[in-house]
């Protein structure tokens, strides 16, 4: 078969539905321009006047690019549904980010979530700290990042274009440099607002047309001709190994230890930006819950039917690279199967949904753009070189960094191999510091050192164990994982029961900022007669539970609908009214108290 003949026809409809999507997406760009020059909280944080249902959708907007799908389709392709615990497990941690640190995050009034180092903690290690972490996670892990977005991106490229990675990587950097250096915050939200309405819809038209393949044979087809261990919502008991790190682990330790973009341990990275733009800590709160309920309980099905549809059209890699002979060998991996599920969509569709596709893309990078811009322009350069500067100046700086971190993820693409693969690179980054960053907001004892030791000792870990492996040593990941939070762990919470403490200056004012609930902070309270003002900590944890429930029987009972076990809907259903309705009065009651 010829190049030309296998590859994806796009009709001028197509063409011409990919244009008016690119135009309309730059119309905020155009829009907010002029603001976002105004100073770095109009390019940063929008001028924290977000309302809660732009910050929700823009968070799950950001949260959903080109490599989510590709990283479903990888892991349901390897492992089966039942394979998504992985990811379906940070449930838990985003819904303690919305009922215990979104309101904290808010109230701290921070610009970016690097200067809370200097409001919660005291003296040089502070400062060191912050900088430390501004270069870290806004050039180095951000990139990663980045990388891991473009890769997929280039994928879908080379197999519905036959472009190499170059020419996908210099189209789509271009754009999005473009877009990210010229609208600030606010051009982001507002066209993530739009690009989410695409891609949603672009989704579910490509479940829909993956089911009608006569391979396939619509879902009831899907359903009986895929394995029922495919199929399975949990993992087979009887293969321990495998339950144990896809199920146990990410329940019992995984989603508390790690940290991970849009699913941070108290939350953190363009999470918390989000959270410091909006516009009142009751819009914060909705905001973060409206994305828990967006990312977990109504995105993930249509990826699985196609992941699932993919098995029967391409039960191999080389189904895959039969059918699509010019594409890279080097790109070739389980992720690529979702991108080759689009050349059945009709014309129209096909244009649709690649827009859909390209404005995923767009979304996640330039919130990763102007996200670690802030950390390099606002909490490096700003606060540690040229501290004395004019707004204009900082923006016109963040600009340049703009462009500047976009180049070097291009770079870095070239070093990843699939999306399962970058997903576990980035979990194995700062592996076992997570529980310091959901109690360092709820215990006066946890200092700069704490963080500093936390993140010095779970590198050598990572380090150790990388090196054992490459001198021959098979070292099972769980092993790794849990080695690295018990020793982490250890020598962080030794280090801040028996390290020098924090000021007393400097905690008096956090905790009057803030006003964290619990007994962590009680001698702090005591000194400073706030109580009155405190938040109920029981009634936080309530909610977690509450929220936890709605969003997994809404997933689970989604599931249960489309396998057609309609005892297990009618169970789902009841659990996801009764919690909702709880969630619902905890929303309520959290409104009247603020």
């Amino acid at each position: 078969m010829s190049q030309s003949s296998a590859l994806v026809h796009f009709t001028s409809l197509d063409w011409s539905i990919i244009a008016l999507s690119i135009v309309i997406s730059f119309l905020p760009a155009l829009f907010f321009f002029k603001r976002a020059g105004r100073n770095t909280s109009e390019f940063f944080t929008s001028g924290r006047a977000a309302p809660w249902w732009l910050v929700g959708i823009s968070m799950v907007a950001t949260t959903f690019s080109t490599d989510t799908p590709n990283l479903v389709t990888n892991l349901v392709r390897q492992g089966g549904v039942s394979s998504n615990w992985l990811w379906w497990s940070f449930l838990l941690t985003g819904m303690l980010t919305v009922f215990l640190y979104a309101g904290l995050w808010r109230r701290s009034g921070v610009l970016t979530d690097l200067e809370f180092y200097e409001l919660r903690y005291s003296g040089r290690a502070a400062q060191a700290l912050r900088a430390f972490r501004a270069v870290f996670l806004g050039l180095f892990f951000n990139c990663i990042i980045i990388a891991a977005v473009n890769l997929s991106a280039a994928k879908i490229g080379n197999v519905l274009l036959g472009w190499p990675m170059e020419q996908t990587l210099m189209v789509c950097g271009v754009m999005t440099i473009f877009f990210a250096s010229v609208s600030g915050l606010w051009g982001v939200l507002v066209t993530d607002t739009l690009q989410f309405g695409i891609t949603m819809t672009g989704t579910f038209a490509m479940a829909y047309f993956a089911l009608q393949q006569p391979v396939v044979g619509g879902l009831s087809g899907l359903l009986a001709h895929i394995p029922a261990h495919k199929l399975a919502l949990l993992p087979d008991f009887g293969d321990w190994p495998t339950t144990l790190s896809v199920l146990v682990l990410p329940l019992t330790v995984l989603w508390w230890s790690v940290w991970y973009p849009g699913s941070e341990p108290g939350g953190g990275s363009y999470i918390a930006q989000r959270m410091l733009a909006a516009r009142s800590e009751r819009d914060s709160i909705t905001g973060t819950l409206l994305f828990q309920v967006l990312h977990y309980a109504l995105r993930p099905w249509p990826w699985i039917l196609v992941a699932l549809a993919s098995t029967l059209i391409y039960p191999r890699l080389e189904d895959i690279a039969a059918a699509f002979p010019y594409v890279d060998e080097r790109l070739i991996g389980d992720d690529i199967a979702y991108p080759a599920m689009m050349r059945f969509l009709p014309a129209g569709f096909l244009g649709f949904v690649v827009a859909g596709t390209l404005a995923a893309y767009r979304s996640t990078v330039e919130t990763h753009l102007n996200w670690g811009t802030s950390y390099l322009v606002h909490d490096f350069y700003r606060r540690f070189l040229r501290p004395s500067q004019s707004e204009a100046h900082y923006v016109l700086a963040g600009r340049c960094v703009t462009a500047a971190l976009m180049l070097i993820a291009a770079v870095t693409t070239y070093a990843l191999g699939t999306a399962k693969e970058a997903f576990n690179l980035i979990l194995s980054i700062g592996a076992g510091t997570g529980l310091l960053y959901l109690l360092r907001w709820y215990w006066w004892r946890i200092t700069a050192w704490s963080e500093i030791a936390a993140m010095v000792c779970s590198f050598l870990v990572a380090i150790a164990f990388f090196c054992a492996r490459k001198m021959g040593h098979n070292i099972p990941e769980t092993v790794s994982l849990l080695t690295s939070v018990g020793v982490t762990t250890v020598v962080w919470v030794s280090v801040a029961i028996y390290g020098p403490a924090t000021e007393e200056a400097t905690l008096d004012r956090f905790y009057t900022l803030t006003r964290p609930g619990g007994g962590g902070w009680a001698p702090i309270r005591a000194r400073t007669a706030a109580v009155e003002t405190q938040d109920s900590l029981p009634q936080a944890l309530l909610a977690w539970v509450l929220g936890c429930a709605f969003v997994y029987s809404a997933l689970f009972g989604t599931g249960a609908w489309l396998y057609g076990r309609w005892p297990q809907f009618g169970v789902c259903a009841a659990v996801c009214l009764v919690s909702g309705i709880g969630t619902s009065r905890n929303l309520v009651a959290y409104r009247a108290r603020t």
